[in-house]
């Protein structure tokens, strides 16, 4: 079977046409303006170098400034509870549960959820709860 011969039919897009559909040759291509003037461009070509994170402010944000005392975690292990079943009974997140117990403060309404999750009444907070 003979080959098909290749349509080699070109568009104005090919044909490096500009944006008229008109083609241009090199001699005869719109110059590209400077947008802005020399000195002000002579300031913006330094290269930019992204900020670097902070160690000790990036170390402070993970842990609590003044830690809130707590026997959250002792607690809970003497009644062999694990965090995600404590999380459950309160109606919290693990993430709360564990940040609690890492010494993070927390609201009076978490902590009384806590305290009915563990099977204590909001009079024993204080067997919890150390700052109250």
């Amino acid at each position: 079977m003979p080959d098909k011969p290749e349509n080699k039919t070109a568009t104005p897009r090919d044909a490096g046409a500009g944006p008229t559909g008109v083609a241009h040759t090199s001699a005869d291509a719109p110059s590209a303006r400077p947008l802005l003037d020399d000195a002000h461009a002579a300031k913006t070509d330094a290269p930019t170098v992204a900020p670097q994170a902070n160690p000790q402010r990036t170390a402070a944000a993970k842990k609590p400034a003044r830690p809130v005392r707590n026997r959250l975690r002792e607690i809970r292990l003497e009644q062999m509870m694990s965090k995600a079943e404590l999380a459950r009974k309160a109606g919290l997140s693990v993430l709360t549960v564990t940040r609690i117990e890492n010494g993070f403060g927390c609201r009076m309404d978490t902590k009384r959820k806590i305290l009915k999750a563990l099977g204590l009444k909001v009079a024993d907070r204080r067997k919890v709860f150390e700052d109250d």
